[in-house]
């Protein structure tokens, strides 16, 4: 009886832990970096959430970036109450960069801002996100283009660019002064680099959350077409495609251009999830994951943290493990 009793408190603390591990975390538009032993993992929410984790498995939650809505996107944008979209986190001239999206859904009057961070442990004395505000903002009717889901990157040269964008005129690509706090040309002169919308063709581009990811000699364009945020009826999927320049152009594996409705699938929903996007590429011990969220068909269509290892094929990323 003794060990029958020791036997069950021991299964019970292990199925404690066991329900400690939370793999289907709540997240939309997540991205993730390593500092130390520990993984930050940055994502759409009220003053941006933050979660944190030494394994990728088990995530604590932390305190969001911001305890209250910036002051100049509550004047700048419209109907904009704190809840901030899709972040970009990177580590640039010995201190990290935090770009952020605010807008309301559906129009294209929003705005990037950046905060900075010396440290991300909340536990060290310089840790304090100082706001530096907006880097860039659409205006409609003067702007074809949506200033959301930033993504930062800096080529071999030394330059940094921000690729941002959904639906409109697609995805954008723009240089950033070296301080990387405000962009380096007119936002009249801004590229397109992706676009669902053939030459000549009118009607929706629903095309988005652009991350761009070097490999080898490849810069790799990753973004997500079609629809997120519909629960069940999402019908979200990441596209790929790559150019040996930082500017473009960008192929598919046929050879179509992205600016020209390319982008070879790399990987969309099925009967487990009603759609997947909005990616992040991350590199870290060895292996290079792909971050993103999907829609969890089991679970009434919540959207939910999925990370899992890219490989590579011939030049292509695949992802190692199938939905």
């Amino acid at each position: 009886m003794k060990y029958l009793f020791t036997l069950l408190i021991l299964f019970s603390i292990l199925n404690v832990k066991a329900q400690s591990v939370q793999k289907g975390i709540s997240v939309h538009d997540p991205v993730i970096i390593k500092q130390d032993s520990i993984y930050y993992l940055f994502s759409t929410g009220n003053g941006i959430k933050v979660q944190s984790s030494k394994d990728l498995l088990s995530w604590k939650l932390e305190r969001p970036v911001f305890a209250t809505a910036p002051i100049w996107a509550v004047e700048s944008i419209s109907g904009f109450k704190g809840h901030i979209w899709a972040p970009d986190i990177s580590f640039h001239n010995n201190q990290y960069y935090l770009f952020y999206s605010v807008s309301t859904f559906g129009k294209n009057s929003s705005a990037i801002g950046v905060a900075t961070n010396k440290t991300l442990n909340p536990s060290d004395s310089n840790f304090k996100w100082v706001d530096h505000g907006k880097v860039i903002q659409s205006t409609p009717v003067k702007t074809h283009w949506n200033a959301i889901d930033p993504n930062i990157i800096t080529d071999d040269e030394g330059k940094s660019w921000m690729t941002f964008g959904s639906f409109w005129d697609g995805i954008k690509m723009v240089q950033l002064t070296k301080d990387l706090l405000s962009i380096d040309t007119s936002i009249y002169k801004i590229e397109t680099i992706a676009s669902q919308k053939k030459k000549g063709q009118s009607g929706n581009n629903a095309i988005e959350a652009p991350f761009i990811f070097k490999k080898n000699d490849y810069y790799y364009l990753f973004a997500s077409i079609d629809y997120c945020c519909k629960g069940e009826a999402s019908t979200y999927k990441m596209i790929v495609g790559r150019s040996k320049h930082i500017q473009g152009p960008y192929v598919d594996q046929s050879n179509i251009l992205l600016t020209n409705g390319g982008g070879t699938i790399l990987l969309a929903g099925n009967e487990n999830w009603h759609g997947v996007g909005h990616n992040a590429v991350y590199h870290a011990d060895g292996k290079d994951y792909l971050i993103f969220h999907g829609y969890d068909a089991k679970d009434n269509g919540k959207s939910k943290l999925r990370i899992e290892i890219l490989d590579w094929e011939n030049g292509w990323p695949t992802v190692r493990t199938k939905l």
